[in-house]
């Protein structure tokens, strides 16, 4: 078994990762419904929002490997590091859940990306502000899809309308993460590589608010409770992603197709 890697440990390097990890986990939660979308066209859009989130991750691994000075492709940093050098979110390790449930995630992390993408527009990193300036288009199509989904959910029947309320229920206290600042984003936001995560918070609420508010639904009340992903600290659902993402890496090291 090919050993795992270790990636930098500089802040841009770090702040780069959890941008990339948070995609590239997500792609794979929506690939688990190839073939089971509750309809064709369904199964397609999110088939394709997967493969948008796999490619923005791939961008974003290769660059954190480069200006981490170790050498990393994409493929290293995506299939041979260890569950604690993983930096996303706990948000988007959540299994996948019904479709309410999914189109709720969805809705949340892709208006969260989308604003990130605006601002990384403006990064002093030119290849940062490319990959934001490409992955803002995919963001905004995301979250114009999930939000129609949730609108179509809240006005549905009684159970999708049931169903979508209790997706809300368990997705809501995991948003907090996404707002919590720590050194990294300090020294991204004072080298201009990057906001930090917190300045999204206001922006992002109010969009949420707003789509909660179509289908009648109230803002939770914020949550003591803290998710820690973003450190390495992962729910035990992590794990199984990577067994089922790194199996063949693993298996055979240094195999290409």
């Amino acid at each position: 078994m090919q050993a795992s890697i270790q990636p930098g440990r500089d802040a841009a390097t770090q702040y780069v990762l959890r941008l990339g990890d948070t995609c590239l986990i997500l792609g794979q939660r929506i690939a688990e419904w190839c073939g089971h979308a509750p309809v064709l066209e369904e199964d397609i859009a999110l088939t394709n929002m997967s493969l948008d989130l796999i490619g923005q991750a791939r961008a974003l691994l290769t660059h954190a490997g480069q200006i981490s000075g170790l050498g990393h492709d994409e493929d290293q940093l995506a299939f041979l590091r260890d569950e604690r050098d993983y930096l996303n979110p706990t948000l988007v390790e959540l299994p996948r859940g019904d479709f309410a449930f999914t189109v709720l995630r969805n809705a949340m992390v892709a208006t969260f990306l989308k604003l990130m993408w605006q601002r990384l527009s403006a990064s002093s990193d030119a290849e940062l502000a490319a990959i934001a300036g490409k992955a803002l288009k995919e963001s905004r199509y995301h979250q114009q899809h999930a939000c129609d989904w949730v609108v179509r959910l809240g006005d549905g029947t009684d159970e999708s309308a049931r169903r979508l309320k209790a997706a809300l229920a368990q997705l809501w206290r995991y948003s907090a993460e996404l707002f919590e600042d720590d050194a990294i984003d300090e020294q991204a936001a004072a080298s201009g590589l990057g906001p930090k995560w917190s300045e999204l918070q206001a922006d992002w609420r109010a969009e949420m608010a707003a789509l909660l508010a179509a289908v009648k639904l109230p803002v939770p009340a914020d949550s003591v409770y803290r998710s820690t992903g973003r450190r390495g600290v992962h729910s035990e659902h992590m794990g199984f992603i990577l067994a089922e993402m790194q199996y063949l890496q693993r298996a055979f090291p240094g195999g290409v197709w």
